[in-house]
C-alpha cells in the first residue's frame, strides 16, 4: 500500500485519544490520532513524526499524525490500515490460508459487524484484523488498553466455529522490529484469557510484522504466537 504525501514533524502532546499537538516548519498545529490506543512509547516529546496534510479546509485538525520513528525505525500509527494490508495481501495470493475468492468487508454476525468473510467452494471463513503498534523487547503485545469489543469480536468468532464456518483473528503488528506475538495480560487480563479460550475453541491466532517505509507499507513475515 502506497503511503500518501507526507510532511515530517515533531510531536508535543496528545490533546485526547483522537488529537495531539504537533509542531510542523516551527509552529505548533493539530493533528487527527488514527488510534484509541495509549501509544505511550511512541508518542513522547519532541519525537519525529511524519503527517499528512488535511484534504478539506473544514477539518479542526491540519494533518493526519501517519508515522512515528522509534529508535530509528518507522512504526505506522494508523490502525484504520489492517483490513486494507490484510486485504491487500490476500487478494495477491500471499497469505495462503486466506485464499479465497470472494472477500466482503464489513459483513454483520450476530451482534457485530465482522473484518472480513471469505468465501468459496472449500466454505467460509470469518476473519478479525488487529492493529497492534506496542512491541516491547521484540514482543508485539495487544492491546495496550482493555478492549471489550475486541472480546465482543472473539466469542462472535466462537460461534461462527459453532456454525461449521473456520475464524480467524489476525494481529497486525505495524512494524518491523516484532520477532513474536503475546497478549497484554497486564494490559487487559479478560482479553488475554477470552483469546485463549477462543484458540482451544478452535479459532485461529495468526501474527504478522510489517513492512513500513515513507513511501509504502504492507504485511511481511508471520511471527510466531504465544498465548502463555
Amino acid at each position: 500500500m502506497k503511503m500518501p504525501k507526507l510532511v515530517a514533524g515533531r510531536f508535543l502532546r496528545r490533546d485526547n485519544r483522537f488529537r495531539a499537538a504537533v509542531l510542523v516548519n516551527g509552529e505548533e498545529a493539530s493533528a487527527h490520532v488514527p488510534n484509541s490506543g495509549r501509544l505511550t512509547e511512541l508518542f513522547t516529546l519532541d519525537r519525529r513524526i511524519w503527517l499528512t496534510p488535511a484534504g478539506s479546509p473544514n477539518r479542526k485538525t491540519a494533518y493526519d499524525l501517519r508515522l512515528v520513528d522509534y529508535q530509528g525505525k518507522l512504526v505506522s500509527v494508523d490502525a484504520r490500515l489492517p483490513n486494507s494490508l490484510f486485504a491487500e495481501a490476500a487478494a495477491a495470493g500471499r497469505l495462503p490460508d486466506y485464499s479465497f475468492p470472494l472477500i466482503q468487508r464489513e459483513v454483520r454476525f450476530g451482534g457485530s459487524r465482522l473484518d472480513f468473510r471469505l468465501s468459496g467452494p472449500e466454505g467460509v471463513c470469518w476473519v478479525e484484523a488487529k492493529s497492534v503498534t506496542l512491541v516491547v523487547d521484540g514482543v508485539a503485545r495487544f492491546p495496550d488498553a482493555p478492549t471489550s469489543r475486541g472480546r465482543r469480536h472473539l466469542l462472535e468468532l466462537i460461534n461462527a466455529l459453532e456454525q461449521g464456518d473456520r475464524a480467524s483473528v489476525v494481529f497486525v503488528v505495524q512494524r518491523p522490529d516484532a520477532r513474536s506475538f503475546r497478549p497484554h495480560h497486564q494490559a487487559d487480563p479478560e482479553f488475554a484469557e477470552a483469546l485463549t479460550v477462543a484458540s482451544e475453541a478452535g479459532v485461529e491466532i495468526r501474527a504478522y510484522s510489517c513492512d513500513v517505509s515513507m513511501e509504502a507499507i504492507s504485511l511481511g513475515n508471520e511471527i510466531p504466537v504465544r498465548l502463555g
